[in-house]
C-alpha cells in the first residue's frame, strides 16, 4: 500500500470534524450551530470532497463564505488545563518542550530524502509526487505521540488545544488553501497572459534589471491583493517570470521561483489579507492598533524586496 495525499486529508478532516463536534456541543459557546457547522463543513470537503460533483464542493465553499461573511464564527470558552498547572508542567519539562516540534522538520526532511528507498515488492511505501507534504503529516503524528509521551498528557488534551487555537484563528485558518486555490482560478481564467500583456505594452522591458524588478514587485503587489505568494506566483511568473526572464533573458529558472516566492514573502508581510499572519497575532496579542504588526513589518519587507531585486538579478544569470 502506498501513502498518498489523499491519507493527509482525511487526517485534517478528521481533526476538524471532532473540533467541530465539540464546538457544536459547547452550550456556552455564543454561536456553537454556525461555528461549529464552519468547520464541520470544511472537514466534510476533506472527507468526502473526491466523491463529491465540483458543484456540490462550491456550494459548500459558498456556505462557508456565508457564515463567515456573516460574522457567524465565533470563538467560545474552551476548556483548558489551570493556569498554575501549566506552569508546573513547563517547569518540569524545561526544554524537552521543544523536542517535539524539532520533530516534525526532521521526520519531514528524512522522509523526503530517504522516501525513494522505501520501496518494497516494487511498491513504494510514500507517493514520490506528494513526499513533502506526505512527509510532514507522519511527522505531526509522531510529533504527537511524542508529545504525549512527554508530557505524560492524552490526545484529548491535544484535540481541546486544537479546539483552542482554532477558535482563535477563527476564519482565518481557511485562507491559505482558498488563496492558494485562488492563484489556480487566475492562473486557468488567463490572468498571467492578461498580466504579460500589459507589462510589455507599458513597461519596455528590453534592460534586464527593470525586468527583474517588475516581476518581484509584481510578486509582492500580487500577493498583497491575494494575501499568499502562493496565489500570486502562478500570475506573475506565468506571465513575466517564464516568457521573459527565462525564455527572453535565458535566465535559471530555479533561482527566480526561490528568490520570486521569497519576494512574495514581502508582501505577505504588509498586507491584512495574510489574516493568519498579520490579524490573528494582533488579536491574541490584544494589542489596541490591528494594524500594528503589519506597520512593525513594513520596513523589513521593503527592505528585503530591494536585496530580492538585486539578488535575482545577480544569481538567476550567474553562469550565462
Amino acid at each position: 500500500m502506498t501513502l498518498t495525499l489523499n491519507y493527509l486529508f482525511y487526517l485534517v478532516g478528521i481533526v476538524l470534524l471532532v473540533v467541530g463536534g465539540m464546538i457544536v456541543t459547547d452550550r456556552e459557546h455564543p454561536r456553537r450551530f454556525s461555528s461549529g457547522g464552519f468547520w464541520i463543513i470544511y472537514a466534510l470537503i476533506f472527507l468526502i470532497g473526491d466523491r463529491l460533483p465540483p458543484e456540490v464542493v462550491g456550494v459548500l465553499v459558498i456556505a462557508m463564505a456565508l457564515i463567515a461573511g456573516f460574522g457567524r464564527v465565533t470563538a467560545g470558552k474552551s476548556n483548558v488545563l489551570p493556569d498554575d498547572v501549566r506552569k508546573i508542567s513547563a517547569k518540569r519539562l524545561g526544554n524537552q518542550l521543544f523536542l517535539p516540534a524539532l520533530t516534525i522538520p526532521l521526520v519531514t526532511v528524512a522522509l523526503t530524502l530517504g522516501a525513494s528507498h522505501l520501496v518494497f515488492g516494487g511498491t513504494p511505501l510514500i507517493d514520490l509526487k506528494n513526499v513533502t507534504l506526505i512527509g510532514f503529516g507522519i511527522g505531526c503524528v509522531i510529533a504527537l505521540a511524542y508529545a504525549c509521551v512527554v508530557t505524560r498528557d492524552t490526545v484529548g488534551q491535544s484535540m481541546r488545544e486544537t479546539r483552542r487555537l482554532i477558535d482563535a484563528l477563527s476564519w482565518a485558518a481557511v485562507l491559505p488553501q482558498m488563496l492558494g486555490m485562488l492563484g489556480l482560478v487566475f492562473s486557468d481564467a488567463g490572468v498571467g497572459k492578461a498580466v504579460a500583456h500589459l507589462t510589455i505594452s507599458y513597461i519596455s522591458l528590453d534592460y534586464r534589471l527593470l525586468a527583474v524588478a517588475v516581476y518581484c514587485v509584481g510578486m509582492a503587489l500580487f500577493t498583497m491583493v491575494m494575501g499568499n505568494g502562493f496565489a500570486a506566483f502562478p500570475v506573475m511568473t506565468g506571465g513575466v517570470g517564464v516568457p521573459i526572464l527565462v525564455n527572453v533573458f535565458h535566465g535559471n529558472p530555479a533561482v527566480m521561483v526561490a528568490i520570486g516566492m521569497f519576494s512574495g514573502y514581502c508582501g505577505t508581510l504588509m498586507t491584512p489579507m495574510a489574516a493568519n499572519f498579520n490579524m490573528v497575532p494582533a488579536a491574541l496579542l490584544e494589542l489596541p492598533d490591528k494594524n500594528a504588526v503589519i506597520k512593525a513589518q513594513i520596513p523589513t519587507a521593503l527592505s528585503l524586496l530591494v536585496v530580492n531585486i538585486f539578488l535575482l538579478n545577480w544569481l538567476m544569470f550567474l553562469s550565462r
